[in-house]
């Protein structure tokens, strides 16, 4: 590793001791929340053992959904092993709210890459579309929603249900804030009660001290490969809510007359707990990478979005780089600065579900674990990485000063 680039990383590491000290204190209230949960349910050695074939009776996965309900202030969840990834569960969500001649309007502009063949964007015979289920779309205005279109549409069109996405996905927007959450969905409830928001809340559980149903929405879906799996949880992924669209999307994953009563844990509930239980700290290590990163290459003369300073929604800092060559560069730095397949090289290629190439580094212990040290960006203008991740702060700040020396070489 080259000495300046360790000093121009400490300097920076200085400069922001500050927002370090407010995240510490965020993971502190999201740590009791936790801790209560656990409490309140009484979990024992007993939870951590499970179940096989038709999974009745498993009090472990039925204790862990009573988890996650009170943690999120909702009226009931579903956390299963059986959910392969966050956009899955997005999809089992859809799927299982949304009916022939339905109409599901996206608020954040157009949904992450891998929802296109879901909605129908992109066609395939298995969408949305083809069930009959219409799609509208509304696009941001100046990196918040355009409360105007947004009126405009509900009154003039029967909405079923409404998607949020928080997190930026592959775009170049902000992602969204827990009180902009706030503000939209007074809105639209003002105008129709009725209609269902759903939120994507991938990558951002426990950056803030309040959550979207907390807020009003009727549905917040994320994965456990990501900050709520803590590292441990090696697949699922949680869709909590009201508790009526909570029985359709069980319906949904399962099958209608057994919902949530179905489903073995297989081995999953003490990891699953475990996730869970660390969940606050590791995303508090996270965002302090994130906040790093984003000093130290802004100290450099790169873009960068959010800023150091600025409260964040999610924990994806993105190095806008305007060259492919340098975002290339950067990624396989990345990936030089991880512990497992260090030795390998990322290139660009096509991945299912992307129109773009990809260019992805994930040096991790769970396939795709993206709350893990990992960065990835498409191929395309204004060529941006999106770095993610840590389980922890040292292995974070390690792991970007490889990068930079691997970016300036």
């Amino acid at each position: 590793m080259k000495e300046d680039i360790i000093v121009k990383v400490n300097q920076a590491e200085k400069e922001v001791q500050e927002i370090f000290f407010k995240i510490d204190k965020v993971c502190e209230q999201n740590s009791l929340k936790v801790m209560k949960a656990f409490q309140n349910q009484k979990i024992s050695e007993s939870h951590f053992h499970s179940t096989t074939g038709y999974g009745y009776d498993d009090i472990g996965r039925d204790s862990i959904e009573k988890i996650y309900t009170e943690i999120f202030k909702a009226e009931d969840a579903l956390v299963r092993s059986q959910f392969i990834s966050g956009s899955h569960a997005l999809t089992v969500c859809l799927f299982g709210i949304l009916r022939p001649g339905d109409i599901l309007m996206s608020i954040t502009g157009t949904p992450y890459d891998t929802l296109h063949e879901v909605i129908g964007i992109k066609d395939n015979d298995s969408s949305l579309k083809s069930f009959g289920i219409q799609y509208e779309q509304i696009d941001l205005k100046d990196d918040d929603f355009d409360y105007d279109k947004i009126q405009k549409v509900i009154h003039n069109k029967q909405i079923k249900a409404i998607e949020i996405q928080r997190s930026k996905g592959y775009s170049t927007r902000k992602s969204i804030r827990i009180e902009q959450i706030k503000k939209v969905i007074q809105f639209i409830k003002k105008i129709n009660p009725n209609i269902i928001i759903m939120v994507d809340n991938c990558y951002c559980e426990f950056v803030d001290t309040i959550e979207p149903i907390e807020v009003g929405a009727d549905l917040i879906v994320g994965s456990l490969i990501k900050n709520l799996g803590g590292g441990i949880a090696p697949n699922g992924a949680y869709i909590v809510g009201r508790k009526d669209l909570i029985h359709l999307c069980s319906e949904r994953l399962n099958l209608p007359g057994e919902a949530k009563e179905v489903g073995p844990s297989l081995s999953m509930n003490k990891l699953i707990l475990q996730g869970l239980y660390m969940a606050p700290s590791v995303v508090s290590n996270a965002l302090k990478v994130a906040v790093l990163t984003s000093k130290v290459m802004a100290n450099m003369g790169y873009e960068v979005e959010p800023r150091y300073d600025e409260k964040r929604a999610d924990i994806v800092e993105s190095i806008i780089f305007h060259n492919k060559d340098l975002l290339i560069r950067f990624v396989q730095g990345i990936q030089m600065g991880s512990l497992i397949d260090s030795y390998v090289i990322p290139e660009a290629s096509d991945m299912p579900g992307y129109d773009d190439q990809v260019i992805m580094a994930s040096g991790s212990f769970t396939q795709g674990s993206s709350i893990e040290f990992s960065c990835d960006g498409p191929i395309r203008e204004p060529y941006v990485a999106y770095l993610q991740g840590s389980l922890t702060y040292e292995y974070g700040k390690l792991g970007i000063i490889r990068a930079i020396s691997n970016l300036v070489k």
